[in-house]
């Protein structure tokens, strides 16, 4: 493999793979970890707004994780 030369990712050494990132950084930057991530809009379907958390916005996000949190809540509600 030709050297492509070092990550921009700071204080990073490590050899390009992809995107100017060695293949720590690069990962980290499809996940929506970096400063300048992939995802600059919501990945929901059919939506245009900005980021909130990973790769979705806010209303996504609270819908993906809000439902998982109400139904381990609501067994406990219900038995008190």
């Amino acid at each position: 493999m030709a050297n492509k030369g070092a990550c921009k990712a700071t204080d990073c050494n490590h050899e390009v793979i992809a995107k100017g990132y060695c293949r720590k950084h690069y990962r980290l930057w499809k996940a929506g970890e970096m400063p300048k991530s992939r995802y600059k809009i919501c990945t929901g379907e059919n939506c245009r707004k900005p980021r909130f958390k990973g790769s979705l916005c806010e209303g996504h996000w609270t819908t993906a994780h809000g439902k998982a949190a109400e139904a381990g809540a609501a067994p406990a509600q219900a038995s008190a």
